[in-house]
């Protein structure tokens, strides 16, 4: 997605220390998710681990329901900047 584009938003340092903070946050919590997933799945074999394995998937969900809060909370901060020409363009692309 342009919109999503880091050479967009880079008018300043500060702009470019956000966008690698957001991403590195960003891969972080997915890669979260994608553990919790796998490990609560291999408790699911067992009894025992069941609920622990539930806990996992409920955290795992979270983290996946993060991933586009955390993209629409950046895209706010760009648009309080004044910077919607490219907010402007996905709509009209109908993206």
């Amino acid at each position: 997605m342009a919109i999503f584009k880091p050479s967009h938003r880079r008018q300043y340092v500060s702009d470019t220390v956000f966008y690698a903070w957001f991403e590195l946050i960003y891969t972080f919590v997915d890669v979260s998710a994608a553990l919790l997933f796998i490990i609560g799945s291999v408790m699911f074999f067992s009894e025992e681990w069941q609920t622990a394995g539930t806990w996992c998937f409920l955290i795992g969900s979270f983290c996946f329901a993060l991933k586009p809060t955390m993209r629409i909370i950046r895209e706010m901060r760009y648009f309080r900047a004044n910077d919607m020409d490219d907010l402007a363009k996905r709509f009209e692309k109908g993206s």
